[in-house]
């Protein structure tokens, strides 16, 4: 994860607030930036992020998309 704002800060700040969320995770394939990954937030989910992505990864090749 790279600090400071990316591509999609705006979008992943606003929906953030618009759900009133501790964190969000938006990743644009195709997007009319380009590819990006944004994340905002709290220090304590940034912490949770590496396992709860590696579930998500697990969740997908059960699924078989990936």
């Amino acid at each position: 994860m790279t600090v400071g704002p990316g591509k999609y800060d705006d979008e992943t700040a606003a929906v953030m607030e618009a759900v009133n969320a501790s964190g969000v995770i938006l990743i644009v394939l195709g997007g009319d930036r380009g590819d990006g990954f944004e994340v905002h937030a709290t220090p304590e989910v940034v912490l949770k992020l590496p396992e709860m992505l590696r579930d998500i990864a697990d969740q997908v090749e059960k699924d078989g998309v990936g």
